[in-house]
């Protein structure tokens, strides 16, 4: 346990079960962030992150859609979606058509009045940085919201998908390959080659989308998850705040930046 935090739980294992052990804190502790590891920890090389209900408090699509008076039609298809319910592609374009016809105009105002970072999300993203790890924001959502997203944040790559626009208006379709679980994974794995293999990874994501590159990340983190996500994550935040996550990395607090 970090000296001076008895709110966060930290754990180096060497042996034994990691789900066991993550199991056994749920059950006695109840610890609000846990991180189970195999080896020293260390802050990592790379931090690759989600975006919707992970760095920000919201679904974008979901706030979108209640732009064009459909929110609670679309929000049901993403929970879904989140739950490991559905296909995600097939969710998503499903999801999209349903918004062919809303003015582009409408992203500008849902950012302006709903999107807001998560508690701890700049700063742990600053921090990280300054200690020389580079972030990256790979989300199953849309440029239109994470490209300034990660500006505020201050993430260095953005990966994500694209709405197609023509005459200012959302046709309901999408440009480009779609960025799933499969391609979050292997964004983790490229930048992985490029840093160099055997560098520490690590990952945050809340939803069935997001397993994958958590498994792959030496420090996989369930934020606030749903089930699946949460059981194959070897790192937890179930409390508000992100930078518990900085507290298991053990960067002390006069090293943490504002962002």
């Amino acid at each position: 346990m970090p000296e001076g935090d008895a709110s966060v739980l930290e754990l180096h294992l060497e042996d034994g079960d990691v789900a066991a052990v993550l199991a056994a804190i749920d059950t006695a502790f109840e610890a609000p962030a846990m991180l189970v590891a195999r080896e020293s920890i260390e802050v990592p090389k790379l931090f690759v992150s989600d975006m919707d209900s992970t760095m920000i408090g919201q679904e974008c699509i979901d706030e979108l859609a209640d732009y064009a008076g459909i929110k609670a039609q679309i929000a049901e298809i993403t929970e879904r979606a989140m739950q490991g319910e559905l296909d995600f592609e097939a969710a998503l374009r499903e999801r999209v058509a349903l918004l062919a016809g809303l003015d582009e105009s409408a992203i500008g105002t849902c950012l302006a009045e709903r999107i807001t970072a998560t508690p701890g999300a700049k700063t742990l993203v600053a921090t990280l940085a300054a200690l020389g790890t580079r972030t990256v924001l790979v989300t199953g959502g849309f440029h239109h919201f994470a490209d300034p997203v990660a500006e505020m944040l201050g993430f260095h790559r953005v990966v994500g998908n694209r709405l197609e626009v023509e005459g200012e208006k959302l046709t309901g379709g999408l440009v480009g390959p779609i960025t799933d679980s499969a391609v979050k994974a292997a964004v983790l794995r490229e930048e992985i080659a490029m840093l160099g293999e055997g560098i520490h990874s690590l990952a945050t994501g809340d939803g069935a989308n997001d397993i994958p590159m958590i498994e792959a990340a030496t420090y996989g983190f369930a934020y606030r998850a749903k089930p699946k996500a949460r059981a194959a994550a070897n790192g937890r935040v179930d409390s508000m705040d992100l930078t518990a996550v900085l507290t298991l990395l053990g960067v002390p607090q006069e090293d943490w930046r504002d962002g």
